[in-house]
């Protein structure tokens, strides 16, 4: 793949990435557990094609001391049974929303997820499935290459543009 064009680099992107970063910083900074959205992002990830985001969150995940079959088992998590319930519900959520059109019933990934999870942590799961899902478009959309990324790169970008959010 080749990138056709560099987003970071844009100052016209300055703002929507500053935006989007404090989300992604939102996020990291709540109650929400780490591994959980690590997953979350991986799957939507590979849902997604966007092999940019895959290299990160297998990174981040492998860094956190991850359980490498919890890792490439995640694709056929429905199958391979290494993921806790409240995880399955998440991940179940995280599909349907990342593919809206797929007829996923909605109403029984929700009933599931709210058996699991409080209201906040719903709340930040999903957010955390729609700026995945941003981050997706943006990286696919723009080819931007795998590879580079080493985990704790973006540490100081969320942390700044969450700073930039809250003055």
């Amino acid at each position: 793949m080749t990138q056709r064009l560099d987003y970071f680099k844009q100052p016209s992107a300055r703002e929507p990435l500053l935006a989007l970063s404090a989300l992604s910083g939102y996020l990291r900074d709540s109650d929400l557990d780490p591994v959980l959205m690590e997953l979350i992002q991986l799957r939507a990830s590979q849902l997604n094609g966007c092999a940019f985001c895959v290299d990160m969150h297998t990174k981040d995940l492998a860094a956190a001391g991850e359980d490498g079959a919890r890792v490439y088992l995640l694709t056929t998590w429905r199958e391979a049974n290494v993921h806790s319930l409240a995880e399955r519900a998440a991940l179940a959520w995280t599909e349907a929303l990342t593919r809206l059109d797929s007829g996923a019933d909605l109403n029984a990934c929700y009933t599931e997820l709210a058996m699991h999870f409080s209201t906040a942590d719903i709340l930040n799961i999903t957010f955390t499935v729609v700026a995945i899902n941003s981050w997706n478009r943006l990286s696919v959309g723009f080819g931007k290459e795998p590879g580079a990324y080493r985990p704790g790169d973006l540490d100081g970008s969320l942390k700044k543009a969450l700073q930039v959010l809250r003055h």
